[in-house]
């Protein structure tokens, strides 16, 4: 039975069992990193402190982060850096090429490409993903590409640049539901992030429409439920959901852990409401084994147990 993330709830002083990941190879971890300073490249892994970087860098993938790593947004969920960002849009090309010679050097097959919020540029930052794209495509010609981009401040023209390239995802994740806007996503846009998405499958309908969502920020299961409803009359195939973890004591604290029963449920009630791919569980993030969220026979719990 679904519990409202709104639940009052004495605080934590240690993560619940099923959040406690083991550690990955130090080996492969190391090889990962060093590929990474060798030929500068920036991961969201790294920056954002996801909890399952010790497991993806010792199967050997990394999501990258392009456009540099100073982010223009101050997103109280997230723990990359904000300020005047240093990378300029000369800088792009050549940034694509080193992700497109890391992608390689991994043996990738599917490549996942994000970047910061680059809000100083008039197109967001949406040279630097057509740059990466075609720099994978010209190097990893049988790679498929999934690209999680920012808003760009609702630039449709910008959007339809990125879509033009050909990725064969777009994701854009609304993170919360809209309530908590103000508070979780500040400078961000509901409405403009539905429309965003909507745009990716009438102007692109080749590419998958992708999005993801916290939970235990302080939602109420019907809020979800609405907002699932919301993605679909949007035209998004592809949705998860993953527990919401705190960073930083700076940074917003859990409202509360999901149990996986809970989890379980609104995987099941994203299921009904028809995705084509559905990936919800508590260590779920959005391009956390992003390959198999793909396959139609995935299911979440086969990579948070």
């Amino acid at each position: 039975m679904l519990a409202d993330s709104s639940s009052p709830q004495a605080p934590q002083v240690s993560l619940p069992e099923w959040l406690k990941r083991p550690p990955g190879s130090n080996a492969a971890t190391r090889d990962v990193k060093k590929l990474l300073r060798t030929i500068t490249l920036n991961t969201v892994c790294e920056e954002a402190r996801c909890p399952n970087i010790s497991d993806c860098f010792s199967r050997g993938t990394a999501t990258f982060m392009i456009l540099g790593d100073i982010c223009t947004r101050g997103c109280r969920f997230c723990a990359v850096t904000t300020g005047r960002p240093e990378m300029q849009p000369e800088e792009f090309r050549s940034e694509g090429q080193r992700v497109a010679a890391a992608a390689q050097t991994l043996g990738l097959k599917h490549v996942v490409v994000t970047s910061v919020a680059r809000d100083d540029l008039a197109d967001g930052g949406a040279q630097g993903f057509v740059e990466t794209i075609r720099a994978l495509r010209t190097e990893l010609p049988q790679a498929t590409v999934e690209v999680l981009i920012p808003d760009l401040r609702g630039n449709l023209d910008a959007l339809r640049q990125i879509l033009d390239a050909r990725p064969d995802v777009l994701n854009h994740n609304l993170e919360t539901v809209p309530r908590l806007y103000r508070r979780v996503r500040p400078g961000a846009s509901y409405q403009r992030s539905l429309k965003l998405l909507q745009v990716v499958s009438t102007y692109a309908p080749g590419v998958i429409a992708k999005t993801g969502i916290m939970l235990g920020l302080g939602e109420e299961q019907s809020e979800v439920a609405a907002l699932m409803e919301d993605c679909k009359q949007h035209q998004v195939q592809s949705f998860t959901a993953g527990q919401y973890l705190q960073p930083t004591r700076e940074h917003l604290p859990v409202s509360r852990y999901l149990s996986p029963e809970e989890f379980s449920d609104y995987e099941k009630l994203a299921k009904a409401k028809g995705f084509k791919h559905v990936a919800i569980g508590p260590l779920v993030r959005s391009s956390y084994h992003a390959d198999q969220q793909l396959d139609p026979n995935f299911a979440a719990t086969q990579v948070v147990e």
